[in-house]
């Protein structure tokens, strides 16, 4: 049911001028998505690059693979047209 309270503004309580519920594409939200899941694993390179040394042969083959995880990720997103801007 519709009530005049549901109407006003409730996170910040300042009255909205003209119409307040504004709608944007799904790209807009999946690249933030993708932006967001490819810097945080991006991040996970940085101590793995701090003890390379004592990792090894074994550390380079999982930094391979993971890394090999994130260009099938992006490739995928690639391919599937996420990354486009229409």
């Amino acid at each position: 049911s519709y009530n005049a309270q549901k109407g006003e503004a409730y996170e910040c309580g300042i009255p909205t001028r003209g119409v307040s519920m504004a709608q944007f594409k799904v790209g807009y939200y999946l690249y933030a998505i993708l932006f967001l899941m490819f810097d945080v694993e991006t991040v996970f390179l940085y101590p793995w690059a701090v003890r390379m040394r004592e990792l090894g042969v074994e550390g380079l083959l999982c930094i391979a693979l993971f890394f090999g995880i994130l260009v099938l990720g992006l490739v995928y997103a690639w391919r599937k047209g996420a990354l486009e801007w229409k």
